[in-house]
């Protein structure tokens, strides 16, 4: 039997004093595994076969589920998943960062399990994924699963060259499935191929959707080669189809790989870009910009880290990994000055952007390194910070910067992460001058392994 929830999605159950870890399964499921790793004290396994459901399971409502890596729970009611992403967060929290620690307040939930997505990125590929049952009933004809059409959905996960063929995601709000299928058939109706990322050739490669809360619908098209005649036909017939698209851009990537940063999307329709809210703040959001995926929890998020914050108007914040600068702009109102630092230029410009779209005159953002930024001139010239609000990538907080922190020692911090596992580890090394005073998840992401948490903490000697 599957005992107990742990880390990534996996369960866990003990036999004979071995821990194994188990995906595709839940806590009381009693199921078969099949064994990837098998060590001396712990193995990892697969379930193969449930043999009697955990009572707490309810049936996934996507077709795709347990194909698609999209989503990873929806076999669980979305309070039993709170319930493990709370867990989570105590876990790594108690077991990583091994640190004193107050009571953590239960996690904030999501009002919209469903069509939460602000963004969705649509890959169009030759190569199809064949789940083994039907492969199996495939190679039994005779048929070869070369010979299959392309697929337009998502990559399979652990598969960098197939892609699932998906009907219907319900991730976004539509026309999300409507105009990938469009698109889709339109390539397969003028004979252009999709992308073939093993031979790097094709014609579709992927499709970006963004929407808004404003009820503005951004749309661009990724192009392996430029067909000018084709691509004008296909941008013209889905603005025909889909007169809500509010700006449609294409870009041509010659790359092997799909990143778009060093790339430059064209505007083909619409001013090139959409706006977004969080409560009365405007944010411009380009192709290329980063921006919180779900816009509600996001909103949420920001409460909690600017209630962590407490500022009262006399505070100089300072905003570290700051991004578009969403996080520095939406606690500005409570702060003398709010200074921003981030390493990618692109989004410092939008965050300088974004600032002036608002009005905000007591903001400044710069493009660097924390560590090699912030030194005693930077403080001279910007104010020494009262608050530090960081938010990391997955990977947490580089040593080097966890230092600078310790260094410049402002009374307040508010570490908002991605990945409790490496905030816990990133708190205890902060425990040397900091204590933690509030601890608040967040649900980002219903129905996915993912969850989000805010830490308060304050200097020891205040």
């Amino acid at each position: 039997m599957v005992q107990d929830y742990a880390a990534e999605g996996k369960s866990l159950s003990r036999v004979d004093g071995k821990v194994i870890f188990i995906e595709g399964a839940v806590p009381g499921d009693i199921v078969d595994i099949r064994l990837s790793k098998n060590k001396s004290d712990w193995a990892e396994g697969q379930a193969i076969q449930i043999k009697t459901p955990s009572p707490t399971r309810v049936t996934p409502f996507c077709s795709h589920f347990g194909v698609c890596g999209g989503c990873q729970w929806q076999m669980l009611p979305y309070e039993q998943q709170l319930v493990y992403k709370q867990k989570q967060v105590t876990d790594n929290l108690q077991r990583i960062g091994r640190i004193s620690l107050p009571s953590i307040s239960p996690i904030i939930g999501a009002d919209a399990t469903t069509g939460y997505r602000n963004k969705m990125e649509y890959t169009f590929a030759t190569r199809k994924f064949i789940p083994a049952d039907e492969f199996q009933q495939m190679k039994a004809a005779g048929l070869s699963w070369e010979s299959q059409p392309g697929a337009a959905g998502f990559h399979v996960r652990g598969f960098f060259d197939r892609v699932v063929e998906i009907d219907t995601c319900y991730l976004q709000e539509e026309p999300t499935n409507q105009l990938r299928k469009a698109a889709a058939r339109f390539a397969i109706e003028e004979g252009l191929p999709f992308y073939d990322i093993k031979q790097h050739q094709g014609w579709l490669r992927n499709m970006l959707v963004r929407n808004t809360t404003t009820g503005e619908l951004m749309v661009n098209l990724v192009f392996g080669y430029e067909d000018a005649g084709a691509r004008k036909k296909l941008l013209d017939q889905l603005l025909h189809d889909f007169p809500q698209i509010t700006t449609l851009l294409y870009t041509i990537n010659t790359k092997k790989n799909d990143s778009l940063y060093d790339l430059d999307p064209k505007v083909y329709h619409g001013k090139g870009y959409i706006i977004e809210t969080l409560e009365d703040f405007r944010f411009k959001i380009s192709p290329k910009s980063f921006f919180q995926t779900n816009t509600r929890q996001a909103e949420k998020l920001y409460k909690v880290t600017r209630d962590f914050a407490e500022l009262d108007g006399s505070q100089v914040v300072y905003d570290l990994y700051c991004g578009t600068g969403s996080i520095g702009i939406f606690v500005s109102k409570g702060a003398q000055k709010v200074v921003g630092v981030e390493a990618v230029a692109d989004a410092i410009a939008d965050a300088k952007e974004n600032a002036q779209l608002n009005g905000l005159a007591h903001t400044a953002f710069f493009t660097g390194d924390v560590i090699d930024i912030c030194d005693d001139a930077f403080f001279t010239t910007h104010g020494q910070p009262d608050v530090v609000i960081t938010d990391p990538p997955r990977a947490g907080m580089h040593e080097k910067l966890v230092k600078k922190l310790l260094d410049i020692a402002a009374p307040t911090v508010v570490y908002v992460s991605c990945n409790p596992a490496t905030q816990a580890r990133d708190l205890g090394l902060l425990d040397e001058k900091y204590r933690v005073e509030k601890i608040q998840p967040v649900d980002m992401f219903p129905h996915t392994l993912h969850i989000e948490n805010v830490v308060q903490l304050k200097l020891k000697d205040q």
